[in-house]
């Protein structure tokens, strides 16, 4: 189930994002972070499996178009499908039929997509 961002998600939302080569740095996570907090255009959602939070997608909305900018799971739950359920109940969320990976995560996006034309 996809969650929306919240402070009290801050410090799980760093350690997922920190997943992601572009966002090892902490300031750079704080930066981040306040960039979701701030701007009405950026939307991060968590994703739950069971009590945990395991996955992450943050998006720039461009008008009524989605640009993920961050996707992420947490390496003890790869494998299991989290990234393409994540893309797949977005839309929904966001009210929007156009959503397109940045180029730091288009590689995971695209094999997302793979995996969802083979089931």
């Amino acid at each position: 189930m996809l969650l929306r961002y919240k402070k009290s998600f801050e410090k799980i939302s760093m350690g997922l994002l920190s997943f992601m080569p572009q966002e090892k740095d902490v300031k750079k996570l704080l930066e981040t972070i306040q960039q979701y907090e701030t701007n009405p255009d950026w939307h991060l959602f968590l994703w739950k499996k069971g009590e945990d939070l395991v996955g992450l997608v943050g998006v720039r909305m461009k008008g009524t178009d989605g640009v993920i900018q961050h996707l992420s799971v947490n390496p003890s739950h790869r494998g299991e499908g989290i990234g393409k359920e994540m893309l797949q109940n977005l839309p929904a969320i966001l009210h929007t039929s156009s959503i397109q990976p940045s180029e730091e995560v288009k590689t995971f996006f695209e094999k997302c997509q793979i995996e969802k034309e083979e089931d």
